[in-house]
C-alpha cells in the first residue's frame, strides 16, 4: 500500500513554527477577523474580510490587496474546527488548496504546523512560481509571530 505522503509530496506545502504566546492567543488571532486581517497574507498586503465564519461549512470571504493595488478575492469553506488544536479550510477560489492548520500547546508556547495541499503537481508549480506561494507561507507565519509579539508586549503590565 502507498503511503499517502508520497504520493501527495510534489503538490504540498508544510511548515512548523514554535511561536513565542500561549495557543489560546494562537487560536484567537487565527480566528477573529479582527485579528487576522492585521497578520494575513505576504509582506505588504492588506486584508478586508466580509466573512470570516469558523465553523464546519461557514464561509471566509477576504481581499487581499497586494502592494501594487491588485485585489485578490479569496473564498474558502471551513471543514474541520477543533478549537485550540485544528483548522481546516478548503480555498475554493484559484488556487484550490486544502489546508490544515495544527495548534500544539507546548507550555506558554504554541508549535503550529501549516499544511496546504494543491490540486495538482502541475497547480503546484504554477503557483509556488507565479504567486511564490512557499516564499508567501513563510512571510505569513512570520508575520503572526511578530503580530502575537506585539500582542504579549500589550498585555503586560
Amino acid at each position: 500500500m502507498e503511503n499517502k505522503k508520497s504520493s501527495t509530496h510534489d503538490r504540498e506545502l508544510l511548515i512548523s513554527r514554535k511561536l513565542n504566546a500561549p495557543v489560546a492567543l494562537v487560536w484567537e488571532v487565527w480566528t477573529n477577523p479582527e485579528h487576522i486581517a492585521n497578520w494575513w497574507g505576504p509582506d505588504g498586503f492588506t486584508n478586508t474580510i466580509s466573512t470570516m465564519d469558523v465553523i464546519p461549512g461557514g464561509e471566509w470571504n477576504l481581499v487581499m490587496h497586494g502592494p501594487d493595488e491588485t485585489d485578490y478575492i479569496n473564498k474558502s469553506i471551513f471543514k474541520e474546527i477543533i478549537p485550540f488544536k485544528k483548522i481546516v479550510y478548503e480555498h475554493i477560489s484559484y488556487p484550490w488548496i486544502l489546508a490544515t492548520i495544527n495548534f500544539e500547546e507546548q507550555g506558554e508556547q504554541t508549535l503550529i504546523t501549516w499544511h496546504m495541499l494543491f490540486e495538482s503537481a502541475e497547480q503546484f508549480i504554477k503557483v509556488v512560481k507565479t504567486f511564490k506561494a512557499d516564499e508567501g507561507l513563510k512571510q505569513n507565519i512570520e508575520k503572526l509571530g511578530v503580530y502575537l509579539t506585539g500582542l504579549n508586549i500589550k498585555s503586560r503590565p
